[in-house]
Formats: structure tokens, sequence, C-alpha cells
């Protein structure tokens, strides 16, 4: 690892969605986030695989479908592991399923496909060259990966055999913790703990990973899925601007603890979450509850 990585083994690093018509997502994407696109494929490839990047840094990926792909588009997440072999391993001990055998992505790294015991899927990432995601947590880059699960107990127990995850009561929700990423995130921007207790941030809240969400029971036929939050500056433009570019909003703006959200579908099928951080949401309670779900 270098001193520049931004992750350890078990911090989502990446995350991309597969479109069957890559081209299209890149013109919305890139007009409702302001990305700038590179296909990274090889010349005359039947595959596109276009990476997204603001101010030069790489936040996300758009890429071709495979033709045997379920329909419809959808984001994916990708976790930061030493071992792509060794995470296979853990992932069959605990009860998952291997959908991907760990392979080569050239000398970008080394990747594997699983589905937990629920069935909601995820990548590891043994990063070679590609080091993950270079900018998160602002404007249109990443802000959370968010688990959607009926089973909370069966989540504790997968995540917490294959990642060393806990699940942690946040306040405003139930949240993944990861012992040793906070010490990690202080080394590399000291003050950052003492910032987040000036804002008010839970205990243990820059051991934070992802977000844990139980689906309702009013919803059965939601499957487990793993789904993305992009940080916005503010949601109601955003989701106004989705709907303008032949995007479909799930759920209006509405506000929640520390933020103000919306749920979107992309033209091709895609859902995402949208959050505007709004400090003064911190003990607001949540308007809509139970629409994340959707995510």
């Amino acid at each position: 690892m270098s001193d520049q990585d931004r992750y350890i083994p078990g911090v989502p690093c990446w995350i991309d969605t597969t479109q069957p018509d890559p081209e299209a997502a890149v013109a919305f994407y890139g007009d409702l986030f302001g990305w700038e696109f590179e296909d990274v494929m090889p010349p005359g490839s039947p595959e596109r695989y276009f990476v997204a990047r603001i101010r030069g840094g790489d936040v996300a990926a758009v890429g071709s479908q495979p033709p045997d792909a379920p329909s419809p588009a959808a984001w994916n997440t990708y976790v930061w592991v030493a071992d792509a072999d060794d995470t296979a391993a853990k992932v069959r001990a605990a009860g998952g399923t291997v959908l991907v055998e760990p392979d080569d992505v050239g000398e970008l790294g080394r990747m594997a496909v699983f589905a937990d015991p629920a069935g909601a899927t995820f990548t590891a990432w043994q990063a070679g060259q590609h080091r993950g995601a270079a900018v998160v947590n602002e404007h249109g880059a990443l802000n959370f990966n968010d688990l959607y699960t009926h089973d909370l107990d069966g989540a504790r127990s997968f995540y917490g055999s294959v990642f060393g995850w806990e699940a942690l009561d946040a306040g405003g929700g139930l949240m993944w913790a990861l012992a040793g990423y906070g010490d990690f995130l202080e080394q590399r921007n000291p003050g950052m703990r003492e910032g987040m207790a000036q804002m008010g941030a839970p205990e243990r809240f820059e051991d934070v990973v992802a977000s844990l969400n139980p689906i309702s029971d009013d919803e059965p036929g939601t499957p487990a899925h793993w789904g993305v939050t992009f940080g916005v500056d503010d949601a109601d433009a955003i989701a106004a601007r989705a709907a303008e570019l032949g995007g479909r909003v799930l759920v209006e703006p509405f506000d929640a603890p520390w933020v103000r959200t919306t749920i979107i579908t992309d033209p091709q099928g895609a859902t995402f979450t949208a959050a505007q951080f709004v400090p003064p949401n911190q003990d607001r309670e949540e308007e809509n509850a139970g629409a994340t779900s959707e995510a």
C-alpha cells in the first residue's frame, strides 16, 4: 500500500454502473454531475468502460452491460481487499456465493464478484494499478455505499466474518464500522476526529465505511442489494435536472438526519440516492421513513 492510498482492506473503494447503452449513460451523468469521461478500453474493443473524473480524479465508471446480464442497469459496489482469493474463501465459509471467481484485470487489479446469503451482490477489489476512487464526499462524488437487506442479523454475521464489520447505531440509522479505519483516516488527515466531534458526529463515526438499512416488511418484493449515495450541493436541483434529462424521481427530496435526500432512477434503470449535507438537520427525524429501501 502506498502513502497515497485512501483505503484499507474492508473499505468500499470504487463504484461503476453497467448499462445497455453506456454512451447514453455518459451523457446523462456527465450533464447531471459534471463528470468528464475517458473510455479506457483498447481501440476496437466491443465493450466500453468510461472512467468518470472530477478535476482529473477518478470518481466512478460507466461500462457496457454483458449480453446475458439481467435488466435493468445497476450501480455496483467494490470493496478493497488484500487478497481476492482469500476473500472468496471467507465468503463461502460465511454462507455467501462466489458469482465470479477471482481473476486478474490486466495490471489494474484482481477482482471477484460475490452475493451475500440474502442475495445482495458486491465486488472485491485487490488493487494493482487502479487504486479506487480519488474523489469522494463532495458534489457529484460517492458519499456512501448502502446495504439494503431483509435480514439484519444475517448481514451482521456475514459481513462481520468476511470484512470484520460491526453494526453501529449512529443516531440517524445503522452503519457499518471497521475497527482501525478512523486511525487510518486520522493519520491521513490529522485533526479529522476533532473536527467530527465539534460537528456533533456520533461516537465512532470515523470508523464508518457504509450504511446498513432494513428493507421494510411492507416491501417483501424488494430484493437485498447494495446501493450508492452521491453527495450533492442541492438535492432539489439535482432531482429536477435528473427528471429533465429523462430520469425518474422515485422519492422527492425530503429531510432526514444530517441530510436532505432524494432517490432517482437514471433513464436505463440504475437507481441511486443523492444527499445534500445539511448540518441543521442533525437531530431531525426522517420525514419519509422507509423511502430509502428503494435505492
